[in-house]
């Protein structure tokens, strides 16, 4: 949380701050017609010491709302199941009469939003007609890629509300009459409406003392961040309602230099825990036996092929034994055979006497 020990603000300074802003609306005005006009916001602007890390939105409740009665306000629903969009809107606007809401002045369900307000002049005509917008929480992610930017460009972006909720009426009132600051990480300024021109001092006083120790406990940073606060109207100057001890900054200074301090100590931790790692594993390679080394076996040389004697020289050779092989049998019949022949085929020569 932010700032524990912080002052709180001067009461005083906040009603006499009030009561000149009051001042100078009536001398800008005619008569009394522009200050009891509700347009004319008033808003606090806040000045920290240091940017801060991350973007963050504070939901400010405040004692007195900020907004008057005339003012629009527009509330995206879902689409009911087995209903026409005028069913829904019907609906839901019966949803509200019987809960006691009476802030809504538009229902807009999301079939509507797609399918009406897809130019981007609807967009920008719906976003003049209104002051304000809610959206259910179960749409409420699928509105941005149908609002389109303008709507985030001027922060006019709705806000969610829990349309299941039992205290419905009670919850709808707080966002609608509550405020919200944007505190984001590009600058260190950043403001809120807490009022409006058609309030009382008091009223206004005790918005101001809300509103700064709301944001003073929620903000997300270490030690006394607010550096300066002021009350001013979109046409008048910026009154002085806080200024922040110089003190606070040395405390900011040395909060810092503990968490950079914080952040080196656990660097080098994180780093001897390294090297701890690295030397363990060199102690445990040095102790172990060296495991010998595998030399391969010499594969056994290969036979010389037989070289093979060609078919005709194998013809040429004559068998050297009778039990020879058998291919060579035919061969000794056919020799047998023709020996007979010849013998058969002398003839005979009568002797002479």
């Amino acid at each position: 949380m932010a700032e524990t020990a912080e002052v709180g603000i001067d009461r005083t300074q906040v009603k006499k701050a009030v009561q000149a802003l009051q001042a100078f609306l009536k001398t800008k005005s005619t008569g009394d017609s522009l200050f009891l006009d509700d347009t004319q916001q008033i808003s606090l602007l806040f000045t920290l010491w240091k940017i801060p890390p991350k973007a963050q939105t504070i939901r400010i409740p405040l004692p007195h709302g900020q907004r008057s009665d005339t003012e629009e306000v527009c509330l995206f629903t879902r689409d009911e199941p087995n209903m026409t969009s005028d069913q829904t809107i019907r609906f839901y606007k019966k949803l509200l009469a019987e809960k006691g809401v009476k802030n809504i002045t538009e229902v807009i369900p999301y079939k509507v939003l797609r399918t009406e307000y897809k130019p981007h002049e609807a967009k920008r005509r719906l976003l003049s007609n209104f002051d304000m917008f809610l959206s259910d929480d179960r749409v409420r992610r699928l509105l941005p890629s149908h609002l389109g930017k303008h709507f985030y460009q001027r922060k006019r972006e709705p806000l969610c509300v829990n349309m299941l909720s039992k205290n419905l009426a009670r919850d709808i009132s707080r966002v609608v009459q509550g405020s919200y600051l944007k505190v984001t990480n590009k600058g260190s300024c950043c403001m809120a409406r807490i009022a409006h021109a058609g309030m009382t001092a008091d009223e206004v006083t005790e918005n101001v003392e809300a509103a700064f120790q709301t944001v003073s406990t929620k903000l997300r940073t270490k030690g006394p961040v607010i550096k300066l606060v002021h009350i001013k109207t979109q046409m008048s100057v910026a009154l002085p309602l806080y200024t922040s001890n110089l003190n606070h900054l040395t405390a900011l200074d040395e909060d810092q230099k503990v968490t950079e301090a914080a952040k080196q100590e656990a660097a080098a931790k994180k780093l001897a825990k390294k090297n701890k790692k690295t030397e363990d594993v060199k102690k445990s390679e040095g102790t172990e036996e060296e495991i010998p080394q595998l030399v391969p076996m010499g594969t056994p040389s290969k036979k010389p092929k037989l070289e093979k004697t060609p078919k005709k020289k194998q013809l040429e050779k004559a068998p050297t034994t009778a039990g020879g092989k058998k291919g060579r049998k035919p061969q000794n019949k056919m020799n047998k055979k023709g020996g007979k022949g010849e013998s058969k085929g002398k003839r005979r020569v009568p002797k002479l006497k």
